[in-house]
């Protein structure tokens, strides 16, 4: 019997960029695969960086790790959410690994003596590197490729060049082109504009592809009079111009598309045959983000919360467990270095839990720090996450065990007291990209424990990337102070999880458990520190309205 096919799906964004590239691929992963199909999925990053690791939040945002270890691009948190599989460094592509691997190539003489350029050698790397996920776990039907960036930059020309090129190999019902572009409402004219729309089209044919399907990122419904101006315009079937209007929540996205035939007018193209997709559980997910009964407020106490995407797979994980929780999950996002000015209590009083973030460098630790003091004295629920452990155990060491002078080795290196230490591996370490602890590593936890009540397991796995660690000369100190390590490395030689007696719920974790974290399945971290602060929150509540009856210990 013939193997199908494997067809591809190429989707483009322009005009600018933020439109939503990564949630319109992520959107079609999971219509297609509520229709029964194999789907893979993929980020074509232009930029020269081999990977994400090293470069700053505020320029890129959030790091995404894998389970295999890869550094890489936020949107492969959209695509593993949505689409509920794991990922892994195939999926994610730059022009760094591009060329790295074209120039390796090139000294090693594998070219012999040709003249390496831009077509054929790189856009074949880049075919080659898309073409590759339809190997990996068996026969994949569709691929989605997502290429970053806008329509028109410089640096995307190799990836579009390829792409072309694909749409040209085997029968036109192998590839399909999805663009995305902006459809703005101009307030003072009262009127949606179609030119950015028109002109991002004009750009993409000028390279040489003529997109199949435009999804239309708009504030206001699209009429008739502007799909099919748009349509005339742009060389596109009117029912293959598909809003792509605001949402309340992400979560919704693949909802809306459907209502416009979304994923039926891509198999048509594709010529796949495939039963209607069945999004009974989207749907109750979406119902309960839209319509909890709780509300609830969880500060984040970070130094990069003025650019909210430092920190994307955290708010998403809030979201899920939110929704588990029949409860609305309000974020007050708190600068680390206004807490060391101002003190907790100011920004912190009215809080029904706190999360500790990971990050690096010295600056807003002693305002996370700070924080975590006030939550543990005050006991309020809290959760803290890679630094954000290290800066549990500081505060701890510091203000439980007497030890005023505790502090990590990452930020001081002449310490008497460094109670986070550097991993024996890192040591002779020198290069920053892609050398630290990274990827999944199992841990053994404490059946005793709060964590274990989460999990419901001894054994568990989740996603690491750090540096530093907690050091083991300190372990007899805090735990006779009332520290509990609760969870190991299977070899005993690693603190991966601590908690605190006498506390209504308190868990820090050396890993990023909001990695492992999916809209249907939330992290059992996050699922229960949301219930603790929900009950805490009604507690709270219930002694304010009721002061003779009740009080918070």
């Amino acid at each position: 019997m013939e193997e199908r096919k494997t067809k591809y799906v190429f989707i483009t964004g322009g005009v600018v960029s933020s439109l939503g590239k990564g949630i319109a691929s992520a959107s079609l992963g999971l219509l297609l695969k509520k229709r029964g199909l194999s789907v893979n999925i993929l980020k074509l990053d232009p930029y020269l960086n081999v990977d994400p690791g090293t470069m700053n939040p505020f320029q890129h945002g959030e790091v995404y790790v894998l389970d295999d270890g890869s550094e890489t691009d936020l949107d492969l948190g959209h695509y593993e959410r949505f689409l509920n599989q794991s990922m892994c460094s195939d999926n994610n592509v730059t022009s760094g690994q591009i060329y790295h691997t074209i120039i390796t190539r090139e000294r090693r003489g594998d070219y012999l003596g040709a003249t390496v350029q831009v077509i054929p050698h790189v856009t074949a790397e880049l075919k080659s590197s898309i073409k590759k996920l339809s190997k990996i776990n068996g026969h994949v039907d569709v691929i989605i490729a997502e290429i970053g960036g806008t329509v028109g930059d410089i640096e995307s020309l190799p990836f579009m060049e390829a792409i072309r090129q694909m749409g040209l190999e085997g029968d036109p019902s192998d590839t399909m082109f999805i663009h995305l572009t902006l459809v703005p409402y101009i307030d003072a004219a009262g009127e949606l504009k179609t030119k950015p729309t028109q002109h991002s089209v004009k750009a993409l044919r000028e390279i040489g592809i003529q997109p199949n399907m435009l999804l239309c990122r708009t504030a206001k419904t699209l009429g008739d009079d502007i799909r099919n101006k748009i349509a005339l315009f742009c060389s596109v079937p009117s029912k293959n111009v598909i809003e792509a209007i605001d949402a309340s929540t992400i979560y919704e996205v693949p909802l809306l598309f459907e209502e416009h035939d979304f994923s039926n007018i891509v198999l048509k193209h594709l010529n796949i045959e495939a039963p209607e997709p069945d999004l009974t559980e989207w749907e109750d997910l979406v119902n309960r983000i839209k319509h909890p009964n709780n509300r609830i407020k969880i500060a984040i106490c970070g130094k990069y919360v003025y650019l909210k995407d430092a920190y994307k797979s955290i708010m998403e994980a809030f979201y899920h467990a939110g929704a588990e929780n029949d409860a609305r999950v309000d974020l007050v996002w708190v600068s680390s270095e206004d807490i060391k000015k101002g003190g907790a209590a100011k920004f912190l009083d009215d809080i029904d839990g706190l999360l500790i973030p990971g990050g690096f460098g010295e600056r807003g630790v002693e305002g996370k720090i700070e924080s975590i003091r006030f939550i543990r004295e005050n006991k309020i629920p809290f959760l803290g996450i890679c630094l954000g452990m290290h800066c549990a155990v500081i505060e701890y060491a510091r203000n439980v065990c007497g030890l005023k002078d505790a502090h990590s080795f990452e930020f001081y290196r002449e310490l008497k007291n460094p109670v986070i230490h550097l991993m024996a591996d890192q040591e002779k370490i020198t290069g920053l990209g892609g050398t630290m602890r990274l990827g999944s590593y199992p841990a053994v936890i404490e059946k005793d424990s709060l964590t274990y009540k989460a999990y419901g397991e001894t054994e568990i796995a989740d996603r690491h990337r750090h540096r530093y660690e907690f050091n083991n000369k300190y372990r007899d100190m805090v735990t006779k102070d009332g520290m509990k390590l609760v969870g190991l490395s299977p070899d005993g030689k690693l603190v991966e999880v601590v908690e605190i007696e006498n506390h209504p719920w308190y868990v820090a974790v050396q890993y990023h458990p909001e990695l492992k974290s999916h809209p249907t399945k939330p992290h059992p971290l996050f699922r229960d520190f949301i219930a603790a602060a929900v009950k805490y929150h009604k507690e709270r509540r219930s002694a304010v309205e009721n002061p003779e009856q009740n009080s918070i210990a």
